[in-house]
């Protein structure tokens, strides 16, 4: 792995007009393409101190042995030249986005004699009109069979249509006027073609012309008495409207738009695009991609040249709707115009029915990158290589089969919280979870409670949670008396994983040390450059991109985060609703309720005299002098002593 600055090019060297550029590694192999406004500026920012880049771009420098560009002369060039270059070298840096499923299409072969309607996967072919995607098979079959009653089209292979016409008999679809049967001749190839193309026409967006024109035919048939071939009509316009039904309608003005979104984490991206035609949803596709080094700007790029880009290439519509705009809108603005041979508008939605859409693919996005983490996670060889990886990596005595993992949460060092999560065989086990209030260690000589950093925290949560555990299993009750499984915190993990860095886990490591346990292993992840430290190392471990057990540590900090931070907003948002009413001695729920709707709020309460308080049902006189001193502060009444005489000072006494 070759150090950056043994290839960096002089900045002489490089020019500053827009081009493209290739990384390649020791073997020739280009491992990255990218395009740039000015060559020089984007170059240069490669070769800064390798502490300054982001960590995946860091990781592409040092696979990196050389660097070469291309000058061109507009950003729409360099553009075109980078998505030829990403289809011819694969470079394996470069966001690759497929699909999560191959989805299918509702083709029509306009290329043919008869033009033919039918499913249709894969790479796409010359001649022939697409339609879709859609979610499945099965939905373009119904979309068919309703269709074909008024757009009686071919549907048969070339075998059936040839073996037709030389028996000179039509298939069934034929006899039941679901197919206009050129085989045999009822109509010629023109009559066909036109079929077909009004066919077309229909799964476009342009519908409302057709079920106008069936109405006035069926009106007129009416009118002549033709009673038969008007209620024929009247079902065709109802096969067309099922047809339209199954097609949502998001945009009362024909609008023709893809709208994309994401949802990403570290190391995943999730892209999801609807595509609308005639204000309607016609299709939709989904990706789960490997985030490489790119920014959301920088992935929306890549992702709009490779859907657009190439022969295989999506028909661009009027309207692009992204999250974010890529770096570089105008150039590819252009670019899509050009591709479309019109004016494309490249933009994010900010309001209306395109924003609440835009939500509605969002939601999509981010269901379809939680889908795919449970299916990883729930695939049990993944979930063995997983355990066995992190057994040789972190060099482990045996398989992690538990593993726990705690975080902390607070705000500036106030209302602090920890949280336990514990998988087993890599699977949560959400019975066994625990939550912390963090103590600290008492209060300040002010009596406030004083701030406790991570680390403190940390300590404190492992030393509650082990001392715990030393405690259940010494003790008959740490076992279930019907399995003798250990039960609550008698129950070890094999390996600790810490949400933090390496202070963080030298205090983890130290609390379970100071308790004398010898046999639990402690590693911290840290959540910027996803680096795994390991307890008195100067340098972390790095587990590869696309290790399961990396994937495993993820899904435990990203769980201990999630809970540690639910029952933090629970707290502070208990902390904050609390009334100064609460605490105060004999007065209950019910009494406060009377109160409050008696004075409208605590400061009218406040204000209010003994006798005023009196007025409020069942609220007595001891009582309403009880109120009236906790709220304003005022020192308690002496009471007599009616054996001696004495003047008591209970609150002295009290203290005392």
């Amino acid at each position: 792995m070759a150090h950056p600055s043994t290839y960096r090019p002089r900045p002489g060297e490089i020019p500053t007009d827009p081009g493209v550029y290739r990384f390649r590694d020791k073997d020739g192999r280009v491992i990255y393409v990218g395009k740039a406004k000015s060559l020089r500026s984007r170059l240069s920012s490669y070769f800064q101190d390798i502490g300054q880049l982001h960590p995946r771009t860091a990781s592409m420098v040092l696979a990196g042995a050389s660097v070469e560009w291309t000058v061109v002369t507009t950003e729409v060039e360099a553009l075109q030249l980078e998505y030829s270059w990403i289809k011819e070298f694969d470079p394996r840096f470069n966001v690759k986005y497929r699909d999560d499923k191959s989805y299918p299409y509702l083709a029509v072969t306009m290329g043919e004699e008869f033009p033919r309607a039918q499913v249709m996967r894969g790479a796409k072919r010359k001649g022939t009109r697409y339609f879709g995607p859609y979610a499945h098979a099965w939905a373009i079959r119904e979309t068919l069979d309703q269709a074909l009653r008024v757009f009686p089209m071919r549907t048969c292979s070339a075998g059936v249509f040839k073996r037709a016409s030389q028996v000179g008999r039509p298939c069934l679809l034929g006899y039941i006027d679901k197919c206009s049967a050129p085989c045999v001749g009822r109509v010629d190839a023109e009559h066909h073609r036109q079929i077909a193309e009004d066919f077309c026409d229909f799964m476009a967006g342009e519908s409302t012309k057709f079920v106008k024109r069936l109405e006035r035919q069926m009106k007129a048939a009416s009118d002549e008495l033709e009673f038969e071939t008007a209620a024929r009509l009247r079902d065709d316009i109802g096969a067309l409207q099922r047809v339209l039904e199954k097609s949502a309608v998001v945009f009362g003005d024909g609008t023709d738009a893809d709208v994309f979104a994401l949802a990403d984490d570290e190391l995943e991206v999730a892209v999801q695009v609807f595509h609308v035609r005639g204000g309607r949803v016609r299709g939709q596709r989904g990706w789960v991609a490997e985030k490489e080094f790119e920014t959301v700007p920088e992935v929306v790029g890549h992702l709009l040249q490779q859907l657009y880009g190439g022969e295989e290439g999506e028909a661009v519509p009027r309207e692009v709707l992204v999250p974010v705009l890529p770096e570089d809108d105008a150039s590819l603005g252009e670019w899509l115009s050009g591709l479309r041979g019109s004016r494309v508008d490249l933009r994010v939605p900010r309001r209306g029915d395109k924003r609440t859409l835009m939500e509605t693919v969002e939601r999509n996005a981010s269901q379809s990158l939680a889908r795919h983490k449970v299916a990883r996670a729930g695939d049990l060889t993944a979930r063995s290589q997983a355990l066995q990886q992190l057994q040789e990596l972190l060099e482990l005595d045996e398989s992690p089969l538990r593993i726990e993992c705690f975080d902390i949460s607070h705000v500036q060092g106030t209302q602090v919280v920890g949280s336990m999560v514990v998988f087993e065989d890599g699977l949560p086990r959400k019975g066994e979870y625990r939550r912390f209030i963090v103590r600290g260690q008492g209060d300040g000589e002010d009596g406030t409670p004083v701030t406790v950093d991570d680390t403190a925290a940390m300590h404190e949560v492992l030393t509650r949670r082990f001392r715990r555990y030393l405690k259940d299993r010494d003790e008959p009750q740490g076992r279930d008396e019907e399995t003798g499984r250990p039960t609550r915190f008698a129950y070890p993990p094999q390996l600790v994983v810490v949400d933090g860095g390496l202070p963080q886990v030298n205090a983890a490591a130290r609390a379970i040390e100071d308790l004398g346990i010898v046999d639990v292993s402690v590693v911290g992840l840290a959540k910027r450059l996803e680096e795994v430290w390991v307890p008195g190392q100067d340098f972390p471990v790095v587990l590869p991109r696309t290790s399961e057990g990396l994937y495993l540590l993820q899904r435990l900090r990203d769980e201990a985060h999630r809970f540690a931070i639910t029952f933090h907003r629970q707290r502070r948002s208990k902390a904050m609703t609390n009334s100064a009413l609460d605490g105060i001695p004999g007065l209950g729920e019910v009494k406060r309720k009377a109160l409050l709707k008696q004075f409208g709020s605590v400061k009218r309460i406040r204000a209010a005299s003994a006798e005023d308080l009196v007025e409020v049902p069942g609220i007595g006189r001891s009582l309403a002098e009880v109120i009236q001193r906790e709220l304003t502060g005022a020192p308690a009444e002496p009471t007599v002593n009616l054996m001696t005489g004495e003047i008591v000072d209970e609150h002295r006494e009290s203290n005392e």
